[in-house]
């Protein structure tokens, strides 16, 4: 079964719904009240429209591709949004290997059938 482009940008789009919901996860850790609930509604939201998109994604690519781009958008884009919202210590060694799972997850792309 052939890839289809819209399917890959559904898989980025899912991707970055992963993303949103740990960040919607971190910024309810803190706060309370309403407000963590909202953000926790976010987490909500993000996770089942990650997960929705995901299923789409996977009608044409292998799931093994799919989960491991998926995966791997989610952990880059987390790491990233802890750098710069969250402002969390980074090192060069963190950031080299970084660099190594984003060129993987293109390799992925490339060699996928």
């Amino acid at each position: 079964m052939p890839n289809k482009p819209m399917n890959w940008i559904i898989l980025i789009l899912a991707g970055f719904c992963e993303v949103a919901f740990t960040f919607c996860l971190e910024k309810a850790k803190h706060h309370n009240g309403m407000t963590m609930y909202m953000w926790y509604a976010g987490f909500a939201i993000a996770l089942s429209l990650s997960m929705y998109l995901l299923i789409k994604a996977i009608e044409t690519i292998p799931i093994s591709t799919a989960y491991t781009v998926w995966t791997g958008i989610g952990a880059v884009g987390t790491v990233l949004i802890s750098i710069f919202f969250f402002k969390e210590p980074t090192s060069f060694i963190q950031l080299f290997f970084l660099t190594i799972l984003i060129g993987a997850i293109i390799g992925l792309r490339i060699v996928s059938h």
